[in-house]
């Protein structure tokens, strides 16, 4: 395939497109690939995840231009391309009941006028390949399903001219994928690997959880080798660094571990208006040549 290949990873805050895809991408912009982080919010409603920056009360005050920073370091570190469609962050309810969302927020945005925005931003980029979320949001967050309504929208609505024609020529990617790089078997894997070793695993709570609540493994139908790209990952994963630890548990298992043991990112491919054969090894499998 002579034209340039085009991936767009749609995200729901600034820091998703660091935890989860993140190899992926770095790889395939190693290649030439063009890749563009499409951000849903602003993370403005996030809490402040690391200790060491909790109770900073410029962060506390100044959340939307701290998050938007970060991204910036996050993309430069990743080689990426970055969007934001401008939405509100919805924050995560807690409590039994739990408490509505805020107005005017993402989740509660009529999700065909909020696609509007994704259909532009598929039809002016051209990508072959999107990626999102799942159904379930990955996990159910609010905004996360939310982005993942809007995407499935946008992904059959930007080839169709008859729809958002405001919105630019139309254009039609060729596969969805939904990110599952946080599976059972991957998960099972670096734990039994790490007490095969001796070591103390973060993942034993996380396997309980999974029993305990008899969730679904997805069906992981594509696995991207990636390993040589897991630091740069973590280093993307860090600079959002009001979101994670570096001394937490993301950063526990040992690098070489990791690659050895599960050198890859895994996703479900959701979508597929080209032939391809399962499981795939490559994002832009039937595309390629064609």
């Amino acid at each position: 395939m002579t034209e340039q290949l085009r991936l767009m990873a749609v995200h729901a805050h600034p820091d998703d497109e660091s935890s989860k895809g993140a190899a992926t991408m770095a790889k395939y912009v190693s290649e030439g690939v063009d890749v563009l982080v499409a951000t849903c919010t602003g993370g403005e409603r996030g809490s402040i995840l690391n200790p060491k920056l909790q109770g900073d009360r410029y962060i506390e005050d100044n959340i939307h231009e701290v998050r938007r920073k970060e991204m910036d370091e996050a993309r430069e570190i990743l080689g990426v391309k970055q969007a934001w469609l401008g939405f509100v962050d919805s924050g995560l309810p807690e409590g039994d009941p739990l408490p509505p969302l805020p107005d005017g927020c993402f989740a509660l945005q009529d999700v065909a006028e909020a696609a509007g925005a994704l259909v532009r931003l598929i039809r002016t980029f051209k990508p072959h390949v999107v990626t999102t979320y799942d159904e379930n949001g990955g996990y159910p967050h609010p905004d996360h399903i939310m982005t993942h309504r809007i995407t499935m929208v946008a992904f059959d609505a930007a080839g169709d001219a008859s729809r958002y024609p405001e919105a630019g020529p139309a254009w039609q990617p060729q596969k969805l994928y939904y990110n599952q790089g946080f599976n059972r078997p991957r998960t099972l894997a670096l734990h039994e690997a790490l007490l095969e070793r001796g070591m103390d695993s973060p993942y034993e709570e996380w396997l309980k959880r999974w029993d305990e609540f008899q969730k679904k493994d997805r069906d992981l139908t594509t696995y991207i080798p990636c390993a040589e790209f897991f630091q740069v990952r973590d280093k993307a994963l860090i600079a959002h660094a009001t979101q994670i630890d570096p001394d937490g548990g993301w950063f526990r298992v040992p690098m070489d571990v990791q690659q050895e043991v599960w050198p890859t990112e895994e996703y479900e491919l959701a979508r597929s208006l080209v032939d391809t054969s399962l499981p795939e090894d490559d994002l832009f499998a039937g595309i390629r040549d064609n």
